[in-house]
């Protein structure tokens, strides 16, 4: 089962709930920080790092002893990404979607393609067994997708049958190339007037893209009817509620996580678990 986490705003603890509910599922567990502007899921998990390597697109180079500047590789690109002015062929990387629709269109074959690296990735195992991959966007880069895309890929050749995916905070593309193909959305919120807006939008994407989601409210200090009027009126489930507590929120920031603080939480995340699988079968 792939059950992506999400929020949409940060600073909601969707990595706190992420991190927690791998660690309360029995091995074996994929656990892939998606958050790959900002990751900080490895400061819970503490993975021991084994294997890394670069990624980024396959940009186009133009051999103009051989182009013939015919326009055809402009005319292909949707993204705008390769122009020709006169006698000179211009690429623009941080257009370049990298689809490759400009090299093969080439009638004087005169593309070649060079990967404009854009980040890393990196994997590795925890002492309790999950497999960990992470993605790192290089600074200043603009395009988060490509690497979350590649991220991904790793599932493909795990053999574990739980896969946890950690998104980044909000509803941009980032967050959509994340969840996209997962079995359940756990949508992260916290009982504030912010907090309640934001999960409307996320809540918004989990329909858009036909995903079965429910709600988990973090640092929940008394009632909220709003927040539980909403859910009801969305058939969102409210599947776990934390509380508001200060030994919870010195624990997060010693780089504990909740299973850790208090391991009355184990149960509660596999009781979590067994209700996704429910809500999956209906």
């Amino acid at each position: 089962m792939i059950i992506a986490v999400a929020s949409g705003k940060g600073g909601t603890g969707k990595t706190t709930i992420a991190t927690s509910l791998a660690l309360a599922l029995p091995t074996p567990v994929l656990f892939l920080d998606c958050d790959v502007e900002a990751p900080n899921a490895h400061l819970f998990l503490r993975p021991d790092f084994e294997q890394n390597q670069e990624v980024g697109l396959l940009i186009p180079e133009v051999d103009e002893e051989r182009c013939t500047f015919c326009g055809e590789c402009a005319n292909a690109c949707q993204y705008h990404a390769i122009a020709i002015l006169g006698k000179k062929a211009l690429v623009f990387p941080q257009l370049c979607h990298g689809c490759g629709s400009c090299t093969m269109i080439c009638p004087e074959q005169a593309i070649t393609e060079k990967l404009d690296v854009m980040g890393v990735l990196e994997s590795g195992t925890t002492k309790t067994g999950i497999r960990f991959g992470r993605g790192v966007l290089n600074v200043g880069e603009p395009m988060a997708v490509p690497v979350i895309r590649q991220l991904k890929k790793w599932m493909e050749s795990e053999p574990e049958q739980n896969v946890i995916l950690d998104a980044s905070p909000g509803t941009s593309c980032p967050v959509v190339a994340t969840v996209r193909g997962a079995d359940f959305l756990i949508l992260v919120t916290e009982p504030t007037p912010f907090g309640l807006h934001d999960l409307r939008l996320a809540a918004q994407v989990a329909r858009e893209l036909a995903i079965p989601a429910g709600v988990v409210v973090n640092r929940e200090n008394g009632a909220y009817p709003d927040l539980d009027e909403y859910c009801e009126s969305e058939s969102l489930p409210i599947l776990l509620r934390i509380p508001y507590d200060r030994a919870i929120a010195e624990g997060i920031a010693q780089g504990k996580n909740l299973v850790e603080v208090n391991p009355g939480f184990i149960q509660e995340f596999r009781s979590l678990f067994m209700k996704i699988q429910g809500l999956c079968k209906h």
